[in-house]
């Protein structure tokens, strides 16, 4: 039976060593025996970052058997991080969501200058560890083979210094830019993508200014505007699309 064109349940794990069962444990080994009910010889698919996937059978207690191995061919070659000024409320939890199923490999949350949101020091820790979660979730939904890092907390100026002159950077600017294809069109054979998009009250002038010296594109989703959780969203889909990435 050709086990190659076959959806099975995800599971993300560490090196995988070939002849050597692999082993679960924790809340995938929950996931898998409780509420997936699996049982012996039932087939999954683990990754483990390496661009190869392994259907695997179920052997019992915690350990499953490697059946064959397949090329990842849902991870984008394109390397593209969101740097996302942060929104009020969970809207953050959606933007990882999504950006995960689009194909973003990071994900950089932003206290730029008009973040309402703004998480103390006490409680970053729980919302990264949840917004982990979700990127793994939407990770495993949408066949990934890598989970994309959810970063720390950071600040604007600190953001711009992440940036590479050689990545291509676009900033996403309610009060206008170049259109997303046009930039595209001069950059079709880029691998490396960072892409900012700001909180509900969008970027201060002297952001952009600063996000211009440091080399980003000013650039415009169209002539509507959109809310901060959409922009993401569309941002990174028509990127993709216009890579060949979709």
């Amino acid at each position: 039976m050709d086990l190659t064109n076959i959806r099975f349940p995800r599971f993300f794990v560490g090196r995988v060593v070939r002849g050597e069962p692999l082993i679960l444990s924790g809340e995938d080994l929950h996931h898998a025996t409780k509420v997936l009910r699996l049982k012996i010889g039932e087939k999954v698919v683990f990754c483990d970052d390496s661009g190869l996937e392994y259907i695997c059978a179920y052997t019992g207690a915690d350990s499953f058997e490697i059946l064959a191995e397949r090329e990842n061919d849902s991870e984008p070659k394109v390397h593209l991080r969101l740097f996302q000024c942060a929104p009020k409320s969970d809207k953050l939890d959606l933007i990882v969501q999504k950006a995960t199923e689009l194909g973003a490999s990071e994900i950089i949350p932003v206290i730029s200058k008009r973040c309402v949101s703004r998480p103390d020091s006490s409680k970053k820790s729980n919302k990264i560890a949840r917004l982990e979660k979700i990127s793994e979730a939407a990770a495993k939904q949408s066949g990934r083979g890598k989970i994309p890092l959810v970063h720390e907390f950071t600040s604007f100026s600190d953001a711009l210094k992440l940036h590479k002159k050689e990545n291509l950077g676009i900033i996403f600017y309610e009060n206008g830019g170049i259109g997303i294809n046009e930039i595209i069109a001069k950059h079709e054979n880029v691998c490396n993508v960072d892409v900012f998009i700001g909180s509900e009250g969008g970027f201060e002038p002297l952001e952009i200014e600063a996000a211009n010296s440091a080399g980003l594109i000013t650039a415009s989703l169209g002539k509507r505007i959109l809310r901060t959780e959409t922009a993401p969203i569309a941002a990174i889909a028509v990127i993709m699309n216009l890579l060949g990435e979709m």
